[in-house]
């Protein structure tokens, strides 16, 4: 009931708003211009020419191809050639994500429903409904970009691996490559915390057998003990016992520590130790997934470059502010969790247990961050020359106000990612949440371009994984994304403006 009430939800304001936009902006716009040609060659079964300003793979096209397939009649089904081409319009095409986003929130909902079975379905689909609505998501459900679809597959083939269907789980991580090739690194993340579920699931498995054990031979010997020398020899027994089930100790999600380094580093040694022990079971588990990263080295091999076309564009480079970036828009995107009174009386509280410690994070924190937004802050030129993104205001108005403004925020940003350690560590392990932060770091980094597009991912990973349950905070939001929606559509369909330099009509974009 879940599924489709959420499915319904999402429906509402996707059709309309389809409509709205299709209405207004009928012709290709942005990287339309790219996309929507390039997706109707494929209709016209033109699969050899390619435009080399697309830098994404052609996984969109394809899944577009079956779209406009389900659409089709059924008296054209023997006239497939000569039907695809007029199937294939900018509202056709744009459609596929429509359809899309609706699977997306299904999708969402399953995995909320999978790590919090306790919660009631109302709530679930309530919390679907939320992230149904992240700005980010929604918007460029309307337009005929990349984002939705690989966000989708990402995201389902993240949910078969929770359910332990690890075949089917690589199969989406090789669509959701083929949509946009920097999902090798999500599918990567996947595997890894399919690996560490399974190997912590063991470890478990393995102290639970051994303490059952030791407590039927202390039963058991307790019925023969007739003589102070038996007692001592149980007594003796007994202590064997106890130290072969030490030898798999389980650290559950929350388990705390006197020193959190020598936990986590306690955590990585146990993982280890233990995945050595069912090596034979993770390699046949997880064995597809090494066969699509082949796969994609394969891909690097023969093209040279991560990225397809405008190769001298997108050139990797070291931006690491950009997960600077990320940690202080996924904290405003989500602000009714990080900025509270009592989340951040939590906060302090979590670094005042072990003050040492937690003074010595902050400070190396601090450092790299400002490290980060001195020397490796770039200001890409599409970044300044394209007044049709909000990231050109953003940077013009806010980061390059002063000098000095890029260092005042380096606060902002260590606040942003310890909070988003801490609700991440009430409900995942420290390893988990360091293999997060190094999926995130690899994807973003090597990004020249300031693209909030590219923050989608791993916000809906972080958010998805908080123990937020209160419908409070969800509703909170919920209003949040509802009002930057209805501003960001508003002055994309009704505020357009135009270049001196270029005919045509401009509008504002994320």
């Amino acid at each position: 009931m879940g599924r489709i009430a959420t499915a319904a939800i999402v429906s509402l304001w996707v059709i309309p708003v389809s409509v709205l936009v299709n209405r207004i902006v009928p012709d290709p716009y942005m990287d339309e211009i790219f996309h929507i040609p390039q997706a109707q060659k494929y209709c016209n079964g033109d699969f050899m020419s390619w435009d080399p300003m697309i830098t994404t793979p052609p996984g969109l096209y394809y899944l577009s191809l079956v779209h406009v397939a389900a659409l089709l009649p059924s008296k054209y089904v023997l006239q497939l050639a000569s039907s695809f081409p007029e199937a294939c319009s900018t509202a056709v095409l744009r459609s596929v994500n429509g359809v899309l986003a609706v699977l997306c929130s299904i999708i969402v909902y399953e995995i909320i429903t999978h790590l919090r079975p306790a919660l009631d379905d109302r709530k679930a689909t309530l919390f679907a409904a939320v992230l149904a609505l992240y700005p980010l998501h929604w918007f460029f459900t309307f337009l005929y970009y990349t984002d939705v679809a690989s966000l989708t597959a990402v995201l389902a083939m993240y949910l078969a691996c929770l359910k332990k269907k690890y075949l089917f789980s690589a199969l989406l991580g090789a669509m959701a490559v083929v949509i946009r090739q920097t999902n090798i690194i999500w599918m990567l993340f996947v595997a890894c915390s399919g690996v560490i579920d399974i190997t912590m699931a063991h470890q478990k498995d393995s102290v639970e057998v051994d303490n059952s054990k030791a407590s039927n031979k202390g039963t058991n010997l307790s019925a023969l003990n007739t003589s102070v020398n038996v007692s001592a020899n149980l007594k003796r027994r007994k202590s064997r016992g106890n130290s072969k089930a030490n030898q798999h100790i389980f650290y559950p999600p929350n388990a705390s520590s006197a020193s959190p380094t020598l936990g986590l580093l306690q955590k990585i040694q146990a993982i280890v130790l233990s995945s050595w022990r069912i090596k034979w079971k993770l390699l046949v588990s997880f064995s597809p997934f090494f066969f699509v990263l082949l796969a994609f080295v394969a891909f690097l091999l023969w093209n040279g470059s991560v990225v397809l076309g405008a190769k001298e564009a997108h050139a990797v480079s070291p931006h690491f502010a950009q997960i600077m970036y990320f940690s202080i828009v996924s904290t405003l995107f989500a602000a009714p969790l990080h900025f509270t009174i009592g989340h951040a009386l939590d906060l302090f509280q979590s670094f005042w247990k072990n003050r040492l410690l937690g003074f010595l994070l902050l400070f190396l924190a601090s450092i790299a961050s400002l490290l980060s937004v001195h020397f490796f802050s770039i200001a890409h030129p599409y970044l300044l020359a394209d007044n049709r993104h909000y990231t050109f205001y953003l940077w013009r108005k806010i980061i390059k106000f002063h000098w000095s403004m890029k260092y005042l925020l380096v606060p902002f940003y260590v606040y942003s990612w310890f909070s988003i350690f801490r609700l991440l560590g009430k409900t995942r392990m420290r390893i988990w949440t360091l293999v997060y932060f190094f999926a995130t770091s690899a994807v973003l980094i090597p990004a020249p371009l300031i693209e909030f597009r590219y923050y989608t991912i791993p916000f809906y990973f972080f958010i998805l994984h908080t123990s937020i349950n209160d419908s409070r905070s969800w509703l909170l939001i919920g209003i949040l994304y509802t009002v930057l929606n209805a501003f960001t559509m508003t002055m994309f369909l009704f505020r357009p403006f135009h270049w001196d330099h270029e005919p045509g009509v401009q509008r504002f974009i994320w």
